[in-house]
């Protein structure tokens, strides 16, 4: 079946590989979101474990998929070669404090508010708390299949598979965690599951964008690959583990978090 689908991706427009797999990660998230048709709450520490599992393939994939590849694609010895990811990495996590700082939103405990102050209700804070978890998500998968395209030997379009198959696979708990405090709060299953799934309608646009810059100016691959890679790990560091360690019962969290980075390396090695 995964082979089915590599062949595929691998025959058509990179640009709309990439909307395809962004697609489904979307896809995913809905299914997390649909739960709340079926629960009012979920477990505390089944929660923790799901966040903890996001951060850990968010983690493996920064480096797996992005930082190593732009490293190895980089010219140059030494620090000039690393010099690249370096700079595109402090432009993503830079990109994600700027709008982390001014964007009003809900961190995902749904008990602090950051950004500029804003009349906007709750519900929508929530959203554009994991939109912002989302943004990178997408970005990264565009940029690697952009990377495929551009023939980069160092991206194949196996490991772009693979990366947004782990990103899929932790938009599930992503999509539970915006749906669930919203049904809480009194909001109709209906209601609950649009925002929790609407959260994730930015990932395709983001990954067309990735995947078309980089196609088609591919001296930014390196820098690209590595900006991801720093939104990413910003938003792990700011909101996903901060939120999955709040419980007395952090072993759970701790659990999940090497779990997705287990799976999210295997997947890269395996696939890639």
């Amino acid at each position: 079946m995964m082979d089915h689908v590599i062949n595929y991706l691998s025959e058509i427009n990179p640009v709309l590989a990439a909307l395809y797999a962004s697609i489904f990660t979307w896809l995913v998230t809905a299914l997390g979101a649909a739960f709340v048709f079926f629960f009012k709450t979920m477990n505390r520490n089944f929660l923790d474990s799901m966040l903890g599992f996001t951060g850990g393939v968010m983690v493996a994939a920064s480096i797996w998929s992005l930082l190593i590849p732009a490293i190895e694609m980089s010219e140059g010895e030494g620090f000039m070669q690393v010099l690249p990811a370096v700079i595109g990495f402090l432009m993503g996590t830079g990109f994600l404090f700027a709008l982390d700082k001014l964007l009003p939103h809900f961190h995902v405990n749904f008990k602090q508010v950051e950004g500029v102050k804003s009349p906007w209700q709750k519900t929508t804070l929530l959203v554009l708390a994991i939109t912002l978890h989302n943004i990178p998500e997408g970005l990264a998968v565009g940029v690697l299949f952009g990377a495929v395209a551009a023939g980069v030997p160092e991206a194949s379009i196996g490991g772009a598979v693979a990366l947004a198959v782990g990103i899929g696979l932790q938009n599930f708990p992503e999509g539970i965690a915006v749906a669930m405090p919203l049904r809480r709060m009194g909001i109709s299953r209906r209601k609950s599951f649009y925002y929790g799934q609407l959260s994730a309608v930015v990932e395709p646009m983001a990954a067309v964008l990735g995947a078309f810059a980089v196609a088609f100016f591919t001296p930014l691959l390196p820098y690209a690959l590595a900006f991801a890679a720093g939104a990413m790990m910003f938003v792990v560091v700011e909101e996903v583990i901060p939120e999955a360690q709040q419980n007395k019962d952090s072993d759970w969290a701790t659990l999940g978090f090497i779990g997705g980075f287990i799976l999210m390396m295997s997947l890269d090695v395996v696939l890639g």
